[in-house]
């Protein structure tokens, strides 16, 4: 991974339902939104360019359903992502972050986002597997 693509996931902005989240810092419109959804942790799991290379819209929208789908069972805020250049579809999720993990490498990102009440988010690196 290049440092230029580490970087643009470090700058980048995730939100749901008009919060912001920032790696490194602390959202209270954030949190308000994980208490709704009754939990203490969650984070940012996307499904669009995979391994992030871009993929076309229509293929980017397969995956984000199916992203929904695998996630059906876990308490979920639609949402975007990124910078004002390169802009994704995500999920905020509601869960253990080991489990959204998991989500991510399955549909073979490269990182999510963890947060947890009280704390900034974080950037979760994942390893591919």
């Amino acid at each position: 991974m290049t440092a230029a693509l580490r970087t643009a996931y470090a700058a980048s902005a995730y939100e749901a339902a008009g919060a912001v989240a920032r790696i490194g810092r602390r959202s209270a419109a954030v949190e308000a939104l994980l208490r709704r959804l009754g939990a203490r942790q969650g984070g940012f799991v996307g499904a669009w360019n995979p391994g992030s290379r871009r993929y076309p819209p229509g293929w980017n929208a397969r995956r984000h359903r199916a992203l929904r789908a695998a996630a059906r069972r876990l308490p979920a805020i639609e949402g975007w992502g990124g910078t004002p250049r390169w802009r994704e579809r995500h999920l905020l999720l509601a869960g253990d972050p080991r489990r959204l993990a998991v989500l991510g490498r399955r549909f073979r990102q490269r990182a999510i986002v963890t947060l947890r009440l009280g704390q900034p988010a974080r950037l979760r690196w994942l390893r591919a597997g």
